[in-house]
């Protein structure tokens, strides 16, 4: 009867390993690298810039309201004119909430005229919505403060 003396692993079995250890460093390193990051909005132009002074947000307010899921939803309401001589396609806003020692707890941009439709004309007022549903528990509730982030003229 012949024994057969063992030489060490066989190929296959050291293939089997290798492509292991490639697929384990590969997942360690999806897992790792965190979420993909957005591109930063644009920078409001100078053109934008000049224009800001012709808008004016009033009847700004804030409002509290639960979900039918029993979460509360926090919504800034308020109207935008246009005072200037050009129609805006779009108009985002930076909102911003505080918490109670002045610190930013939240900024968010969001659209308050969207690019659809015969855009914001001349001399036009409208309402806008801003809704919310997870602000931080640190948050003051204080309304927040809206800066103008970006203009888009038609």
């Amino acid at each position: 009867m012949a024994t057969r003396t063992n030489s060490g692993p066989s190929p296959v079995m050291l293939g089997v390993i290798g492509i292991g250890a490639v697929v384990l460093a590969g997942g360690v390193w999806y897992l790792q690298r965190g979420p993909a990051m957005a591109p930063p909005p644009a920078a409001i132009t100078p053109e934008a810039k000049a224009y800001v002074r012709n808008l004016r947000l009033s009847d700004v307010g804030i409002k509290a309201t639960e979900s039918y899921g029993g979460q509360q939803v926090v919504e800034i309401l308020g109207k935008i004119t246009n005072a200037g001589d050009r129609v805006l396609n779009a108009v985002e806003v930076n909102c911003v909430f505080y918490d109670p020692y002045g610190q930013v707890v939240l900024r968010e941009r969001i659209p308050i005229v969207r690019n659809r439709g015969a855009g914001l004309k001349p001399g036009e007022t409208r309402p806008f919505r801003l809704p919310f549903d997870t602000l931080p528990g640190s948050w003051n509730q204080g309304a927040p403060q809206l800066v103008i982030a970006a203009i888009q003229f038609g």
